[in-house]
């Protein structure tokens, strides 16, 4: 039989599901970090039993299972040691003049409003490890990034 006489169901039509994409490399949190994935992991499974509709119990059931990869595959970074920019470090810094701090933390805490910068972004990555008075390369300029302080 021709396809231009069979009829489809309308499902076939929509878009696919896909999982929620892991962030490539360590699972790195902080311990306020973790914390809010065990949240989340918590107030998911509490809320399937209560979702009916079909749609919105698969979405609820992948949303889990990213929660529950990214809970086990978490590793608690030990705490900064305040030396040098570090995994859970707070920095102030200038960048191309203008004074900022932020707070560099894993991927799922990340919230650049909040100044929650994740380890994995460029911003964090160019100051990892730096001083105190140290002068870093930036987005093609030599000397865009001056570390003021660093805090715990």
């Amino acid at each position: 039989m021709s396809v231009a006489f069979r009829r489809d169901s309308d499902e076939e039509h929509l878009e696919p599901k896909f999982e929620i994409p892991i962030p490539p490399g360590p699972n790195l949190v902080t311990a306020r970090g973790l914390a809010s994935i065990r949240s989340k992991v918590s107030e998911g499974e509490a809320a399937l039993p209560g979702i009916t509709n079909e749609v919105q119990l698969a979405a609820a059931k992948r949303d889990l299972r990213y929660w529950r990869t990214r809970q086990a595959t978490a590793q608690l970074a030990p705490p900064p040691s305040g030396k040098s920019v570090e995994f859970g470090s707070r920095v102030t810094f200038l960048l191309k003049g203008k004074r900022r701090t932020i707070t560099i933390v894993g991927d799922d805490e990340a919230d650049p409003k909040a100044d929650l910068i994740a380890f994995t972004a460029p911003l964090a990555k160019a100051m990892m490890q730096a001083e105190p008075g140290e002068i870093l390369p930036f987005g093609g300029e030599a000397d865009a990034i001056e570390i003021l302080e660093i805090a715990i």
